[in-house]
């Protein structure tokens, strides 16, 4: 099969095209024929040698296929009520930049009804996470306040879109006026460019007073002790990369006087268990969402697979909104 090799640690050009034995699954796991595969930020730290693979997992990146069902045993196929050539999208601990990729089962999910291979292979990894983050972990409830940081990425439209969904008053912070405006108009109540407001001062000014809710943080850094400031009482911070660094100083009696809850998570080394639970609850809540067009996948730019290093600098570049997908076809 073709697949997406890194070559060595490095930039976008160390990603090449190669030719690999196709994968074999193995109890509990469905072989996908690839159609498209999602591109993200973790992929770039795994190219940069910053992220290493789980025990047992595939050196080729990708965190999330669409494609139809190769493969597998009756046994698994019957339990997850599929069927050879069914359409499905999943979430892979890796191995995703190739024509074929094996697949826990309880972790593929159908593509939902109307949505195309490259939109559905957008899916998976955003929102796997934004689930885990805003809604099992953070317990965003309706009437809530949610801000987020970085709302024109693949994880900020995802998470925005859900939580307007559910009800909430939804405020994000991006970098651009442009980039605030395609927030808006995804859904956003309120967008904040970074660069020029001081995301505090106007999140405060929204709530009148109040402060957020719920904050989804994948910068870290210097924004910890600042979002501490601008959340509500008994607010969550839902913390999910440190692209902005790992050292924060934080006001620790200001967490005690608001009855604060900071939490990081990461996905991908979590059992088949724990992420099958989690399709479990997609596929029931918010699957319907995206059939009924509430929710909507936002594609930036598709690139054929062979062109995998190209989508990485478009990623590293930061000037995309929503996803970026390779193709296979």
């Amino acid at each position: 099969m073709r697949a997406i090799e890194i070559r060595q640690p490095g930039g976008p050009e160390v990603l090449v095209p190669c030719e690999r034995p196709r994968p074999e699954p193995r109890a509990g796991e469905l072989l996908i024929a690839v159609q498209a595969s999602g591109v993200n930020r973790p992929d770039v730290l795994q190219r940069k040698g910053l992220y290493p693979m789980p025990p047992g997992v595939s050196d080729l990146p990708g965190l999330e296929i669409a494609g139809t069902v190769a493969g597998g045993s009756a046994e698994d196929l019957a339990a997850a009520g599929l069927a050879l050539g069914d359409a499905v999208c999943a979430l892979v601990a890796g191995g995703g930049y190739a024509e074929f990729c094996v697949a826990p089962v309880g972790q593929c999910l159908p593509v939902p009804q109307g949505l195309t291979m490259v939109q559905a292979a957008s899916l998976p990894e955003t929102f796997f996470t934004v689930w885990q983050n805003v809604f099992h972990i953070a317990r965003l409830q309706a009437g809530e306040t949610l801000l987020v940081q970085g709302g024109s990425s693949g994880i900020g439209v995802t998470a925005l879109q859900l939580a307007k969904a559910w009800g909430c008053q939804v405020i994000v912070t991006a970098g651009s006026d442009e980039k605030c405006a395609a927030c808006v108009a995804l859904g956003a109540d309120h967008a904040i460019n970074y660069r020029t407001q001081d995301f505090v001062a106007e999140t405060k000014r929204l709530t009148g007073g109040k402060g957020a809710d719920v904050v989804l943080d994948m910068v870290a850094g210097e924004y910890i002790g600042r979002e501490l400031q601008c959340m509500a009482d008994d607010g969550r911070l839902a913390l999910i990369a440190v692209q902005g660094g790992t050292a924060s100083a934080i006001d620790a009696g200001l967490v005690l006087r608001k009855r604060l809850s900071l939490v990081g998570s990461t996905l991908r080394p979590r059992s088949v268990a724990y992420k099958t639970e989690l399709a479990s609850a997609l596929k029931a809540r918010v699957w319907p969402l995206i059939e009924s067009g509430r929710v909507k996948p936002v594609i930036h730019q598709v690139f054929p697979a062979a062109k995998a290093a190209e989508a990485h600098a478009l990623m590293e570049s930061s000037t995309h909104v929503g996803k970026i997908v390779l193709t296979w076809t």
